[in-house]
């Protein structure tokens, strides 16, 4: 009996948007008041990429010039006609449901929860109301699929017993035995930072990071193009002439269908899809920074104790003037250097998840987090002055943290107890006291005079004190006189 068509995702409200709840892809398009993306950062990442997707299936830019006549309401309308003409192609449920693979069918069946990161299921410990499983909306499944495409974590989860493509080995180990599944591309090992513009509100966001034909020139890694959506044209398996047409080529990374994927009564059928190369063979999402000058390619990974923000001068180090071993964003790099000729503001938005391995299992657990950091840039003062003062105070901030830490160290060494739960916990402080001022920082280093940034300096001296004190208490006579012999001495910094 034929599926019905149930829940198309271009009119039904699915996507979450901050300050707004859920809503349809028609209203993402349509709606100019819509200011950003809601949910957490994977959703946020996988959402953008799809949105993406949508807006250049719609309509690419040849260059520079044809972007800028676009404009982000340009965009817009060709998405909405794009999404009009396509709409048989987006239903949730039915005979060809969207980036879903019927013939997955025979792979077996998992909870969703299964799939959920911050789930226990099976034998794993509940510790919080938020681990257990909770039945999904419709709304939450095209979510939960579009997520999976590119970052499904690896392990025994997805059942490699299923194989699509005639003779295909990929999905099995040395044994001929089905192998575990591989990371999602756009997760990889312990979970990539991704990158992108950020506008004033969505639309103007999802502008600022379409590329153009000339753009796709520069990528040699991805000899197909632009390529097609696969939602025009779905993979028949895992290595037919569409799932390599997908490896080769941009939509094929923004929507990788690392996953086959078939929803279904209170679960869903899962099994590895599409394997696409890595950071290793220099394929990355533009989204990711990475740093191929070495023989070992390097990419910036997710990490909680070091939150996105901090990872700025690397970032945008293609503004310095030393360029030799240095990472590289082609989605910050090639929209900077447009965006900055034609707004006079933007902002970077920078996220992910950082995960664990073991055994070929990913999972989250211990200090594994999602996070995310945005900030706001002033075209005008873009270069290389400005990088080169960032990179300084960021470097010296990076210095005081160490004193921070020694200080405190010091502290508990002279009472002959182990300081080094505290002696983090402060350096762990004083970051979290400076993020609260890096918009500030960023803007004053582009002050000529450099008064704005010596008052800064006298802020995060406070910092620093605040965090030694916090940890570094003076109560008894033995404790005042070891606070006061490992007081932090941030005399150089000052001066």
């Amino acid at each position: 009996m034929p599926v019905p068509n149930r829940f198309n995702l271009v009119d039904e409200p699915w996507i979450p948007v901050a300050g707004r709840g859920l809503v349809s892809l028609v209203t993402v398009f349509s709606d100019h008041s819509l200011s950003a993306l809601g949910g957490n950062p994977v959703q946020k990442i996988a959402l953008t990429k799809l949105l993406l997707a949508v807006a250049q299936a719609a309509y690419t830019p040849t260059d520079d010039d044809d972007w800028k006549s676009l404009e982000a309401s340009g965009m817009a309308k060709k998405a909405l006609d794009y999404l009009t003409a396509k709409k048989e192609l987006f239903w949730l449920y039915g005979e060809k449901p969207f980036l879903q693979m019927p013939a997955i069918v025979e792979a077996e069946k998992l909870s969703f929860g299964a799939v959920q990161v911050f789930v226990a299921t099976g034998n794993t410990t509940v510790l919080t109301q938020s681990q257990v499983e909770a039945s999904l909306t419709d709304a939450e499944k095209a979510i939960l699929v579009v997520q999976m495409m590119g970052f499904g974590l690896g392990g025994k989860k997805t059942d490699n017993s299923t194989v699509l493509s005639s003779g295909y080995q990929g999905k099995s180990n040395d044994k001929g035995k089905p192998s575990t599944g591989k990371p999602g591309p756009s997760i990889g090992f312990m979970g990539f930072l991704h990158s992108f513009l950020q506008g004033k509100y969505l639309r103007e966001t999802l502008w600022l990071n379409l590329l153009t034909e000339e753009n796709m020139e520069g990528l040699k890694y991805l000899p197909d193009g632009f390529g097609t959506v696969p939602w025009e044209k779905m993979p028949q398996g895992e290595d037919c002439p569409a799932a390599k047409s997908l490896k080769n080529s941009y939509m094929g990374r923004l929507i990788p269908i690392s996953r086959f994927v078939l929803l279904a009564d209170n679960g869903l059928h899962y099994s590895e899809g599409i394997a696409h190369p890595g950071y290793a063979e220099g394929v990355v999402d533009v989204s990711v920074a990475v740093d191929l000058s070495a023989s070992k390619a390097k990419v910036l990974w997710v990490d909680p104790e070091k939150r996105p923000w901090r990872q700025l001068p690397a970032l945008l180090s293609f503004l310095g003037s030393e360029k030799k071993g240095n990472f590289d964003c082609l989605q910050l790099r090639i929209g900077v250097s447009r965006v900055k000729k034609y707004l006079s503001e933007f902002g970077i938005w920078s996220g992910g998840l950082r995960v664990s391995s073991n055994a070929g299992e990913q999972y989250v657990s211990g200090s594994n987090d999602f996070v995310e950091s945005e900030l706001y840039l002033c075209s005008s003062s873009l270069g290389d002055r400005w990088f080169s003062n960032l990179k300084q105070e960021m470097d010296e901030l990076d210095q005081i943290s160490k004193i921070t830490w020694s200080a405190t160290m010091a502290f508990f060494k002279a009472q002959k107890a182990d300081g080094k739960g505290q002696a983090a916990q402060a350096s762990n402080l004083f970051w979290q006291l400076c993020e609260r001022r890096f918009q500030d920082l960023v803007n004053a280093c582009d002050n000529d005079s450099g008064e704005e940034v010596k008052k800064l300096r006298r802020t995060f001296t406070g910092f620093v004190n605040k965090a030694y004190n916090t940890y570094c208490p003076k109560d008894t006579a033995r404790q005042m006189d070891a606070w006061a012999a490992n007081r932090p001495n941030l005399s150089r910094y000052l001066n």
